[in-house]
Parts: C-alpha cells; sequence; structure tokens
C-alpha cells in the first residue's frame, strides 16, 4: 500500500510539473518590447538577437547583442550576460528565440521575455530597426 501510495504521489508530481508553463519565460508584444527597449525605462535592460550574423547584419533592434542560439558557444557566451537582469530574446519568428529562452532558464537566469512572433512580428507592427 505504501509502494502504491509513493508512486501515486509521484505521478501526481510529475503531472502538476509538466502542466504548468515556465514562470522564469514571459511571451511579449512587439510594442511591450519596444516599449522597454526604445523607452529605456530600465537601464539594466539586455537585448539579445539569437539568429545568424547574416541576418542580424540585415535587421536588429536598438542595443541588441548577436548571439546566435544555433552555433556551439552559445551557452558560453551568454555567460557574460546578468542573470538577475531583464534580457529580452528574439528570432525570426520565434522558434529559435524560444529555444535560447529554455536554456537560459536552465542557466538560471531569471528575467527572460521572448518576442512573440519575432522580427518578423516586429516589422509587421511597423516598428522601427537598425541596419
Amino acid at each position: 500500500m505504501k509502494k502504491f501510495l509513493f508512486l501515486f504521489l509521484i505521478a501526481i508530481g510529475i503531472a502538476t510539473s509538466c502542466s504548468q508553463p515556465s514562470k522564469e519565460v514571459q511571451t511579449v508584444s512587439p510594442q511591450e518590447v519596444y516599449d522597454a527597449v526604445y523607452n529605456k525605462s530600465n537601464s539594466s535592460l539586455q537585448v539579445v538577437d539569437v539568429r545568424t550574423a547574416e541576418e542580424y547584419g540585415v535587421s536588429h533592434l536598438k542595443d541588441a547583442q548577436n548571439i546566435c542560439v544555433t552555433e556551439d558557444d552559445f551557452q558560453e557566451k551568454v555567460k557574460n550576460l546578468h542573470k538577475d537582469e531583464p534580457v529580452y530574446v528574439y528570432c525570426k519568428s520565434g522558434g529559435r528565440s524560444a529555444r535560447a529562452a529554455k536554456i537560459l532558464a536552465e542557466m538560471g537566469f531569471t528575467k527572460i521575455y521572448d518576442l512573440e512572433g519575432g522580427i518578423t512580428a516586429w516589422e509587421e507592427d511597423g516598428l522601427e530597426t537598425n541596419n
């Protein structure tokens, strides 16, 4: 009976932990990112473009650092960021930034914001980029 109860409690714990969204990563709209980045309401803001250097060269957000998530040294490079300060990540449409956000959360970053729809949604909203 104790064995059954123990297994039941473990199963409940796994089920509830898997169904809850991560509290470390928030998906935010282009306008929310614009307000944070271009109005500079937080001087410790970190913006990371996780696309390739070629994509970054075409257009990127103001003050964005280019740290490509598909490169082998991604984790090594993001170690230079401050874990307790806000980090905004974006890519072209949201897939790579979600991957990057997950890695950052696993590394202990506490305030991670993922641009919903990536720079594509940003540009569709007519928001400013740097070239």
